[in-house]
């Protein structure tokens, strides 16, 4: 019988992507979030919620719940996905956004504990059934699918960037760096982690980093297994972050007017995933958009006879809301698959 009613769902960890997930759901008309497991307080993760939202008066804490006119999510006082029993809440997929329990023991700890699919909101370290990119390769997913990844953020502008390029021009090769806003993980005065690097302030460095969305790429995209190679540099903002890819072009005649109309066109194609600003805007400018490519026309440069250099713009938010297209589009194969 087909599932009547909303979507529900089940978030591990409450930080940025966590918190942004459950705003957009209490928005909507068609996902509840029912439980929500991060080992903070209940009333610190409230705190942290109405400190970022707009009406921060419509999430109130009841007890051990986090309520508003759309959702009664139970907090659960939880770190590992070994340990929470998503079988009680009735879920219909879970989101681990903490960014930590990416490899497949971890996904199937959640499938367990009564999880039907497990979404990450960032890349996978070992095994995954699919890769899953709103915008690009929706066709690709099957219902039969448990563990998926919706990429990153860095990921999938990315690939939205290189898609729709591929669309109308040859591409040899590239290079893309993401200038990224410092994360959770990183180390706000100078201490020894696991890397050299990354031991340093993120409050008053830029950061060299690796990426490691080229090791996945090719997955998402084939045509592009190993021509593009991807770092990062962690700079002290907090939000808004800049992609800035380097292409090497087949055909030398492309010039950077072409590149910035095949970007306007994909943004009429994909509207509410990929934009075309005209205007000079800074990281700051981003900050709010839901977008998951925002492309710079400004910023395009040809260099030399065949290397075209893009700038674009994205932030957090507009990775959660593809985390919760990815949701809808599996719940729609369910659906199909049910009355089948």
């Amino acid at each position: 019988m087909t599932k009547q009613g909303p979507i529900k769902v089940g978030i591990m960890g409450f930080g940025q992507t966590g918190r942004q997930l459950f705003e957009l759901a209490s928005r909507s008309n068609d996902v509840e979030v029912v439980a929500i497991a991060d080992i903070g307080k209940p009333d610190i993760l409230h705190y942290l919620l109405s400190s970022e939202v707009e009406d921060p008066g419509r999430h109130k804490l009841e007890g051990n719940f986090l309520t508003n006119d759309r959702c009664r999510a139970r907090l659960m006082e939880i770190d590992r996905p070994a340990e929470m029993p998503w079988d009680i809440f009735g879920v219909d997929i879970v989101i681990d956004s903490t960014g930590k329990y990416r490899d497949q023991a971890s996904m199937e700890d959640h499938l367990s504990n009564g999880a039907p699919r497990i979404l990450l909101r960032t890349l996978p370290t070992d095994h995954i059934d699919r890769i899953v990119i709103p915008g690009l390769n929706e066709s690709s997913a099957c219902a039969s699918d448990r563990m998926i990844s919706a990429g990153s953020a860095t990921t999938s502008a990315l690939a939205l960037l290189l898609h729709s390029l591929a669309e109308s021009f040859g591409i040899e090769c590239g290079s893309m760096t993401t200038v990224h806003a410092f994360t959770s993980d990183q180390a706000l005065q100078d201490y020894a982690g696991s890397d050299f690097r990354r031991s340093r302030s993120a409050a008053k460095n830029i950061i060299p980093n690796s990426h490691e969305a080229g090791l996945w790429l090719g997955q998402i995209l084939p045509a592009f297994d190993g021509k593009i190679l991807t770092s990062a540099l962690n700079v002290p903002v907090q939000e808004g972050c800049l992609l800035d890819v380097n292409l090497v072009m087949t055909d030398s005649n492309v010039d950077a007017e072409a590149v910035n109309d095949v970007m306007r066109a994909a943004a009429a194609k994909h509207p509410g995933i990929i934009g075309a600003v005209e205007d000079p805007i800074v990281s700051s400018d981003v900050i709010g958009n839901p977008l998951s490519l925002l492309f710079d026309t400004k910023g395009t440069i040809k260099a030399g006879s065949s290397i075209i250099k893009t700038l674009s713009w994205y932030e957090n938010l507009g990775h959660a809301a593809r985390l919760l297209d990815v949701i809808r589009l599996y719940n729609t194969l369910d659906q199909q698959r049910e009355a089948a």
